[in-house]
C-alpha cells in the first residue's frame, strides 16, 4: 500500500496493492491494522454509503456541522474526480482544497477528514462510488458549499456544465456561509 500526504493536513492519497490476472483483480478496499499502522489511519467507520451517477454528474460540496463525517472514498466502477476543500474556521490552509482521479482499475482512494467539504464529478459514463464514513448521515447536519465557489476556484475537468440536484444548485458560496456554521479547527476559533 502506498499513502501521500496532500498539502491539506490529514487529508491522504491511498493505494492499496492490487492483484491482476487474467480473471480480473482484487484488492482490500479497507484492512483496519493496515491502514492504522501504513497510513496513521484508525477511524471507527460507522456507516457506508455507495452512489451510482452518470457521466456530468457533480455532488457536493457536502459537509455535515455537528457530526462531521470523515470519508474514506473509492471508486468502485468507473471514474471520478474526487475533491476535499479545508473550510475549517481557523486552520492555516482555509479555502483551499485538493483533487484526486480515482478509478476502480487503480484502486486508488482519498480520505477526507472529518470538517473538510466534499464532493465529485463522474468522469466516466457511469460511475460507483463507496464511501465510507466516521459519523452517521444526520439531516439536520447537512451543509453545503457551491460547487463553483470561486474562493476555493477548483479545477474542475471537463469543461461542460455539471448535472447537479436541485439542491446542491442552491448552496450559498464560502463568503456566504457564517463561520459558526462552517466546521472549526481544533485549536481555531469561529471568529
Amino acid at each position: 500500500m502506498k499513502v501521500q500526504a496532500s498539502e491539506l493536513a490529514g487529508v491522504l492519497a491511498i493505494e492499496p496493492r492490487v492483484f491482476q490476472d487474467p480473471r480480473g483483480y482484487f484488492l482490500e478496499t479497507y484492512q483496519a491494522r493496515r491502514y492504522r499502522e501504513e497510513a496513521g489511519l484508525a477511524p471507527v467507520f460507522v456507516q457506508d454509503n455507495l452512489s451510482h451517477s452518470v457521466r456530468g454528474v457533480l455532488r457536493g460540496l457536502h459537509y455535515q456541522l455537528g457530526h462531521p463525517q470523515g470519508k474514506l472514498v473509492t471508486a468502485v466502477a468507473g471514474t471520478i474526480f474526487d475533491v476535499a476543500a479545508d473550510i475549517r474556521v481557523g486552520s492555516p490552509t482555509f479555502g483551499r482544497w485538493t483533487g484526486l482521479r480515482l478509478s476502480a482499475e487503480a484502486g486508488t482512494q482519498l480520505f477526507v477528514p472529518p470538517g473538510f467539504a466534499h464532493g465529485f464529478l463522474v468522469l466516466s459514463e457511469t460511475a460507483t462510488v463507496l464511501y465510507k464514513c466516521t459519523d452517521y448521515y444526520s439531516p439536520a447536519e447537512e451543509r453545503g458549499i457551491r460547487w463553483d465557489d470561486p474562493r476555493l476556484a477548483i479545477a474542475w475537468p471537463g469543461g461542460a456544465p455539471p448535472l447537479l440536484s436541485a439542491k446542491d444548485q442552491s448552496y450559498p458560496l464560502l463568503a456566504e456561509v457564517a463561520p459558526e456554521q462552517l466546521p472549526r479547527y481544533p485549536g481555531g476559533s469561529r471568529s
